[in-house]
């Protein structure tokens, strides 16, 4: 793609977020996710196979679907209360309404059947930011917002991290696997939006850490299933022993960062004196942990000389950086030991 094209299209990336940040009024967060939207489109369909312009023509039908849903219900309201601001949401037809449009935007369950679909058409750089820049706007809103009654909220995040799990069991395609993981992970952070949005958002910051080094490592390996993840141990023996520690830490492991936001969001849980629910999802990241551990082992126990599941490509190397992956593994692997001060942060 011509370089001048990227930059505007990046920047429209940016305006859109920024836009959607910085509003208050509904029609202009409106229009923030639309420019946001409009700007990532050339972005997907940029290679021109049919897998891609698919992916590309889902992503644009669900995305304008939920576009009109939040202006219908953002006019609805206004009709009701004479309100237009985001923050003055009372009435809960609308209120519902504009939740079950973001849930739509971001791809929560059961609003999530186009996610794995459409990441599954892209490239792993598009991909990437899919799953983490496209997330951003949609979740500001929804911080936002404060229903009088939590119970869609929890219905949504305990529906997703059961379906981000329960879905990843029998996919052998790496985007896949990383869509569901997205689903599961956004299902966490909408089930302690209610009752503590600053651990939502850590939640969100250490998912958005997790995912870069992870889409990182199967770019620099050009893998996209789980037979080619098995024999990439040939091209980058020492990147290979450390990718299945992110893999671990995406499940919510200890000693590695995934933990930190599980275990707050599990302990705010019980605070609310909600101990079924926490319960629940702490069992439904048994089945996200049940794939990684699949990647984890074709990864480590399949390499010689047992039998290869795959034939070897041929290795060319890299031109990707590779330090941004190194910082981002290293957030990805080392940042437990700072929960005592984040927590306290959060507690201010």
């Amino acid at each position: 793609m011509n370089p001048y094209i990227l930059a505007i299209l990046l920047f429209g990336l940016g305006l859109g977020t920024t836009l959607t940040f910085a509003s208050s009024h509904w029609l202009l967060a409106w229009m923030g996710l639309e420019i946001n939207t409009l700007a990532i489109i050339p972005l997907m369909s940029q290679h021109h196979h049919p897998r891609a312009v698919e992916a590309t023509t889902k992503y644009f039908l669900t995305q304008a679907t939920a576009a009109a849903m939040l202006l219908f219900a953002s006019t609805t309201n206004a009709w009701l209360t004479g309100q237009w601001d985001i923050q003055q949401m009372t009435h809960p037809l609308p209120t519902t309404m504009i939740i079950l449009a973001l849930a739509l935007k971001i791809g929560l369950a059961p609003m999530h059947s186009w996610l794995p679909e459409v990441l599954q058409g892209l490239d792993l750089t598009t991909g990437l930011i899919m799953s983490t820049w496209q997330k951003l706007a949609p979740f500001a809103l929804l911080l936002q917002i404060h229903p009088s009654n939590p119970t869609t909220l929890i219905i949504l995040g305990i529906t997703s991290t059961l379906v981000g799990g329960w879905g990843g069991l029998n996919q052998t395609q790496l985007r896949k696997i990383l869509a569901y993981s997205s689903i599961a992970h956004l299902g966490w952070m909408t089930l302690v939006l209610q009752f503590s949005p600053s651990l939502a958002l850590l939640n969100l910051i250490v998912y958005f850490i997790m995912t870069f080094s992870t889409f990182l490592v199967f770019k620099l390996n050009k893998t996209t299933n789980i037979n080619s993840l098995a024999i990439s141990w040939t091209k980058a023996p020492m990147l290979m022993a450390l990718t299945p520690l992110i893999l671990l830490s995406l499940g919510g492991l200890p000693p590695f960062t995934g933990f930190m936001p599980k275990w707050l969001i599990l302990q705010e849980l019980t605070k609310q004196s909600l101990p079924l629910l926490a319960t629940f999802a702490a069992l439904t990241a048994l089945l996200s942990l049940y794939f990684y551990l699949r990647l984890c082992y074709a990864m480590t126990l399949t390499i010689s000389p047992n039998n290869l599941t795959g034939t070897a490509p041929w290795r060319f190397s890299s031109p990707q950086l590779t330090l941004p992956l190194a910082i981002s593994m290293s957030g990805t692997i080392l940042l437990l030991p700072l929960t005592p001060s984040i927590s306290a942060l959060l507690s201010f």
